[in-house]
């Protein structure tokens, strides 16, 4: 998966690169040298100018940066209209996460689907994460107000700690949504290993900005951390309609 992300990334990149004027390529041309000398073997998947004159937003993957176009410069942070009081990359990362996280695939994701679904949020989980076993004990009423819960693994304490290797084996059971139930009421499941996203699922959280759990993605790609009542939650999403 992670390959056929990049492979994409690269292909955008080429085509775009076709049709840039001369001015065009040769800050392409020198962002992506600099870049390359700071992070060997890293290539940007996509280059376009930004609001600011003289720089120009590159994603690597799906993590946003500000170069400047003679590549001298990195920016790392959000960039603010000041008349608007818009934080310009929020609204990007929003994007650039939900095409991320699409691209994983719902088949990559335990899901526990609504009746009647209404909203779907994607939520970065860690099994023994407090908050996280007390939005999963919810879970009857979130989908009762027509929310579907996505969950992807982000064990907090990285890969191979307890956290991780219990994401696995909940993964490794057939039943993945009793199994994730038993795991967050404290059952401890018989280690298993087979193939799964886990580690990836961990990644793509560390690259979109995840830092704490439980961490809800909404569907325009916005992020809310920690833990939101299902009725607080079902006001927010049905406002934002």
């Amino acid at each position: 998966m992670k390959k056929r992300f990049v492979g994409i990334c690269l292909l955008f990149l080429g085509m775009s690169l076709s049709g840039l004027s001369l001015a065009e390529n040769a800050t392409h041309a020198a962002i992506t040298k600099s870049l390359g000398g700071v992070f060997p073997g890293v290539t940007p998947s996509a280059i376009s100018p930004s609001p600011m004159t003289g720089v120009s937003e590159v994603l690597i993957g799906p993590r946003l940066f500000y170069v400047s176009n003679d590549g001298k410069y990195l920016l790392q942070g959000s960039l603010i209209d000041l008349e608007t009081r818009v934080d310009i990359s929020e609204e990007r990362r929003n994007g650039i996460r939900l095409t991320a996280i699409n691209d994983l695939g719902e088949e990559n994701m335990i899901v526990f689907p609504a009746k009647d679904s209404r909203h779907t949020i994607t939520v970065f989980t860690d099994i023994d994460c407090g908050y996280c076993r007390k939005l999963h004990d919810e879970m009857a009423q979130y989908n009762d107000k027509g929310i579907t819960v996505r969950y992807l693994a982000f064990p907090r304490a990285g890969v191979g700690s307890a956290s991780y290797n219990k994401a696995v084996s909940v993964w490794c059971e057939k039943d993945k949504q009793a199994a994730m139930t038993r795991s967050k009421a404290g059952e401890t499941l018989p280690k298993a290993e087979c193939k799964n996203p886990v580690k990836e699922e961990y990644e793509l959280g560390q690259m979109i900005g995840v830092n704490g759990t439980p961490a809800i993605i909404l569907e325009d790609g916005s992020m809310l951390p920690g833990y939101i009542p299902p009725a607080k939650l079902a006001a927010a999403l049905d406002q934002g309609s």
